[in-house]
C-alpha cells in the first residue's frame, strides 16, 4: 500500500460513533444552508424493506433530531407496492420517468442517481440501497457527519462487513474479484476503500453536479475514481458503520455487475473503445447449456451542471 494511502487512512477513517448526533446537529444548525441534508433511495421492487429504512430515517433523524431535511425514494419502474409502501412511511416518492422528462430515461440505478440531483435541494446528498435488512440510522449520520464537521471532505463511503448467510465477511464478492484488483492495480491511491462499491456514502452536491454518471452498475466505482480526479484523496473519506445485511444476487446477476464495473473501469483508464460491450452466460437447458448475452451497460450520463434543467433550477 502506498505511504500516501497509509496516511489517509488514519486521517480519513472513522467510526459513525465519533461524531455524537448532537455534535452534528450542532454543526448543522450553525450553518443551515451550506449543511441541508437529502437521503435519495434508489428503489425498483423492493417493498419489504423500503418502509422500515424510510421509517427509521424519518423518526431517528428528522423527528427525535432534525439532521435530514428531506428524504425522497426514487422509484426506478417498481411493479410491486414500493412506492405505496415508501409513502405511506414518510417518504417523498419520485417516479424515475417524471424527472427530466425530455430526456428518455435508461435502465440502471446510475441513471436514478444522476436524475435525482434534480429533485432534491440538500447541499450534501446521501444515498443508501433500498434493500437493506436490520437497517441502522449511523448509515445515514455517520455518512453525513465528516461532511457537517470538516470543510476539507467532500466524498464519504459507509464501510461495513457484509456477511453471506452465516459465513462472516463473505458478501462483497465482486468488489473482492473485480473491483478491488482494479482499484489496486490502477488507482492505487484508493486501494484503502473498504468498501468501493457500496451503496451508501454522502456526497456535496457541489461535487456531485460536476461528475458524469454511469447509468448501470458501475456508478459506484465510476463516482469514487472521478471524485480522486476532480478533488484529490484528502477530500474522500469513509466510516464505519458496522455491519450491513441485504438481498444477495445470484452468480449469474454478479456476472453482468462484474462486466460493467470492468467497463466503467476501462472507460476511465482509456476513454478508448470498448471491443464488444456484450457478456455471454450460461444456463442449463433440456437439452444442455443454452448461452444468453446481455448487453453491457455503455452509456454515462454528463454532469448534471451541464443539463439547462438543473442549471435554470438552482439560478431561479
Amino acid at each position: 500500500m502506498l505511504e500516501e494511502v497509509e496516511r489517509w487512512l488514519t486521517r480519513r477513517s472513522w467510526s459513525s460513533g465519533d461524531r455524537p448526533l448532537d455534535r452534528l446537529t450542532d454543526a448543522r444548525d450553525a450553518d443551515p444552508h451550506r449543511t441541508s441534508v437529502s437521503v435519495v433511495l434508489p428503489a425498483l421492487n423492493e417493498e419489504a424493506t423500503v418502509g422500515a429504512i424510510v421509517a427509521t430515517i424519518r423518526r431517528e433523524l428528522m423527528e427525535k433530531v432534525r439532521l435530514v431535511d428531506e428524504l425522497v425514494v426514487i422509484d426506478s419502474g417498481s411493479t410491486d407496492a414500493t412506492a405505496a409502501v415508501a409513502r405511506a412511511a414518510g417518504a417523498r416518492v419520485v417516479h424515475r420517468d417524471a424527472i427530466l422528462p425530455r430526456i428518455p430515461a435508461l435502465p440502471g440505478k446510475g441513471e436514478v442517481l444522476w436524475r435525482s440531483l434534480l429533485v432534491t435541494s440538500g447541499e450534501i446528498v446521501c444515498f443508501v440501497d433500498a434493500d437493506l435488512r436490520d437497517f441502522s440510522a449511523d448509515f445515514v449520520s455517520g455518512t453525513v457527519g465528516p461532511l457537517l464537521t470538516d470543510p476539507g471532505v467532500q466524498f464519504v463511503k459507509a464501510m461495513y462487513d457484509r456477511p453471506l448467510g452465516d459465513a462472516a465477511g463473505q458478501g462483497g464478492r465482486v468488489t473482492e474479484l473485480v473491483a478491488r484488483p482494479l482499484l489496486n492495480l490502477h488507482w492505487p491511491q484508493l486501494a484503502g476503500f473498504v468498501q468501493p462499491l457500496g451503496g451508501e456514502y454522502a456526497v456535496r452536491r457541489s461535487l456531485l453536479e460536476r461528475l458524469p454518471f454511469p447509468v448501470g452498475y458501475g456508478v459506484e466505482l465510476g463516482l469514487l475514481v472521478d471524485a480522486l480526479h476532480t478533488v484529490g484523496l484528502d477530500a474522500l473519506g469513509q466510516v464505519d458503520v458496522g455491519v450491513r445485511i441485504h438481498r444477495h444476487q445470484d452468480g449469474q446477476a454478479l456476472g453482468r455487475m462484474a462486466a460493467a464495473i470492468y467497463r466503467t473501469a476501462q472507460l476511465r483508464l482509456s476513454r478508448g473503445h470498448l471491443v464488444r460491450p456484450a457478456l455471454t452466460q450460461f444456463e442449463r437447458g433440456e437439452g444442455g447449456f443454452v448461452p444468453r448475452t446481455h448487453a453491457v451497460d455503455t452509456e454515462e450520463r454528463p454532469p448534471m451542471r451541464e443539463i439547462a434543467e438543473y442549471a435554470e433550477r438552482h439560478a431561479a
